[in-house]
């Protein structure tokens, strides 16, 4: 099998996989404070301060979570909930329509509730104008929440211009970050965001772990009760494992950044090369997007049959977001970006990661190839 699947999620590394089962067998509990509660808290917080020092952030500002969804949804339930106590009536929120599910489901909730959220308009691969975003601030925006790279088409936003608008207004911003690290460039104090989520799965650590970005001095309300652990802000006990397992992997994936960016980008200019004689190639991702991400509409295909044909040629590939995967319904992002619905349905993403080789992309542009000619007979 040829995996090619790396924004869904990367497979554990050797390392992570060693750091988990290292803490796994620790007996205690990280809040006990006899010594092996304690032992169990030493790893716990070794995971998170090397999470911190990848983002260059103090340990104290990441909340360990269950990942990007979880955290997705805290920021946006949490901060709206804080500002309606203050203000006694629902507010104003700023998003996209190419934010990830995790975005979206809490911001239609919201205007189901009476909140006023205003959409921004994505150009034609993704990417939202600085200038939108100060029009479209008002005096009662309790946040502001766009992606720092998309998940389907990989669009890079000035994360660091958007926030600052932000700011300047008073309003904190949210960025999911999920598809970033070990990738992009990670600052997070110099993007200059109130809030940022991450999930661990993304950069080789284990499934189900995420932090959340809480910039010191802000306030987030809890959406969970029941504890005191992280600061009483994401109440259960802590998965010491898989922080533990995370902050290895992230550690290692951060320094092989600059080299990993480097070649994803190889990687895609090669893979966009081979399969350039396919007819009716349509391409959904801009030159300055994420190389982790190619997406790529095969006109007059029906997508469900390429990815079958893909998976029997032996290459694991996706029609869109993990989290939307069976729904069998157009992609929310493709048909933004101004798709039909049958070319949304036509479009595949293929994702690389580190380990993945020429010869393997070779490989899967030639099963796309052949994909492409069957799924059209």
């Amino acid at each position: 099998m040829i995996y090619l699947d790396y924004a869904a999620t990367h497979p554990m590394t050797p390392e992570a996989l060693a750091a988990y089962a290292q803490a796994a067998a620790l007996p205690g509990n990280p809040a006990s404070v006899h010594a092996a509660g304690q032992a169990a808290r030493e790893r716990l917080e070794e995971g998170r301060a090397r999470v911190a020092a990848a983002f260059g952030v103090d340990p104290r500002t990441l909340i360990a979570n269950g990942g990007g969804t979880e955290g997705d949804n805290h920021v946006l339930l949490g901060v709206t909930r804080a500002w309606q106590d203050r203000h006694g009536r629902p507010g104003h929120l700023i998003t996209t329509p190419t934010e990830h599910s995790a975005v979206l489901a809490p911001a239609r909730a919201l205007a189901a509730q009476g909140w006023a959220v205003t959409f921004l308009t994505p150009d034609r691969f993704g990417r939202y104008d600085p200038a939108q975003l100060a029009g479209a601030l008002r005096s009662d925006t309790a946040l502001v929440s766009i992606h720092h790279a998309n998940n389907e088409v990989g669009a890079v936003q000035d994360t660091p211009a958007l926030a600052a608008l932000a700011a300047a207004r008073g309003v904190p911003y949210h960025t999911d970050a999920v598809q970033a690290p070990g990738v992009l460039p990670v600052d997070l104090t110099g993007w200059g965001v109130t809030f940022a989520t991450f999930s661990a799965h993304k950069w080789g650590g284990p499934r189900g772990v995420g932090f959340l970005y809480v910039r010191r001095g802000t306030e987030l309300p809890p959406v969970t009760l029941g504890g005191g652990q992280e600061g009483g802000v994401r109440p259960g006990t802590q998965d010491t494992a898989g922080v533990y397992a995370a902050g290895v992997a992230l550690s290692h994936a951060s320094a092989a950044q600059p080299a990993t960016l480097a070649h994803l980008g190889a990687l895609r200019e090669q893979f966009m090369r081979e399969v350039a004689g396919i007819p009716d190639l349509g391409v959904n991702h801009a030159p300055d997007s994420s190389p982790k991400v190619v997406n790529v509409t095969v006109g007059g295909a029906d997508g469900e049959a390429l990815l079958m044909n893909l998976d029997m040629l032996g290459v694991a590939a996706s029609a869109g977001s993990a989290c939307s995967a069976g729904t069998m319904q157009p992609s929310h992002v493709l048909t933004a970006l101004g798709l039909d619905e049958a070319q949304a349905r036509a479009s595949l993403r293929f994702s690389f990661g580190a380990a993945t080789t020429p010869a393997e992309v070779s490989a899967a542009a030639q099963a796309l190839t052949q994909a492409a000619a069957w799924s059209r007979a």
